[in-house]
């Protein structure tokens, strides 16, 4: 089995795993109701629907 001829220094490491801690926005979709901006899978915030009934009354 290989073995590495030298260790690695922390910043190495952490600068190799630091890719990893990258955010990411959240996946956006358009209510086809209203046309708003909601996240796919949920409820839409400003008219009330998902899956083309209403789910929440929004007054």
């Amino acid at each position: 089995m290989a073995v590495p001829k030298k260790k690695k220094s922390k910043s190495k490491t952490r600068s190799r795993r630091a890719g990893n801690w990258k955010l990411e926005a959240p996946a956006r979709s358009t209510c086809p109701r209203c046309g708003s901006a909601k996240t796919p899978h949920t409820v839409c915030q400003s008219c009330g629907w998902y899956k083309n009934r209403v789910v929440v009354d929004v007054a």
